[in-house]
């Protein structure tokens, strides 16, 4: 991983990892999106958010796409923009269908929500920690989940 800076211009924009598709790579994805968070100038605050949902995003991977660890790789890849992170999360694994799941609304106490309806709420997170999410699966690219974090507010929806 290079990450290149000058005083005015930022000289790389991008760095890719491969991480094995187990629990353990976690910490080393973590590290990964901490120096990204750390070359956008979040704060710590931030930098945690953002870690938990490529955290929960990547153990989804290995648990939902792939069914198990040792089974495939994330490929996880950040590019810093003038005014945002873009974090891309990349697998082979079971096709994502993010219409199937529905994303839990906050006006119901979590406690509310039977065992079997927890699933969806790492994808509740994810959405409300991310500024934007986008996903995308290809026969030839497999799943990509796009994560993006503004440096200040985002701008207004048309």
């Amino acid at each position: 991983m290079q990450w290149g800076i000058s005083k005015t211009i930022v000289v790389e924009v991008s760095a890719s990892q491969r991480f094995p598709g187990r629990y353990e790579s976690l910490t080393k994805i973590a590290e990964f999106i901490r120096c990204a968070c750390a070359q956008a100038g979040f704060d710590s605050c931030t930098t945690y958010s953002v870690e938990t949902a490529v955290d929960e995003a990547c153990s989804n991977i290995i648990e939902h796409a792939y069914g198990g660890e040792d089974i495939g790789e994330i490929c996880c890849t950040c590019h810093l923009e003038e005014d945002r992170l873009v974090i891309i999360l990349q697998d082979n694994g079971k096709p994502f269908k993010p219409e199937k799941f529905r994303i839990p609304k906050d006006t119901i106490p979590l406690k509310k929500y039977k065992r079997k309806k927890k699933q969806g709420l790492g994808l509740y997170f994810i959405y409300k920690i991310m500024d934007e999410v986008s996903f995308a699966t290809s026969p030839s690219e497999g799943n990509t989940l796009t994560l993006v974090k503004y440096k200040s507010s985002p701008p207004p929806q048309a």
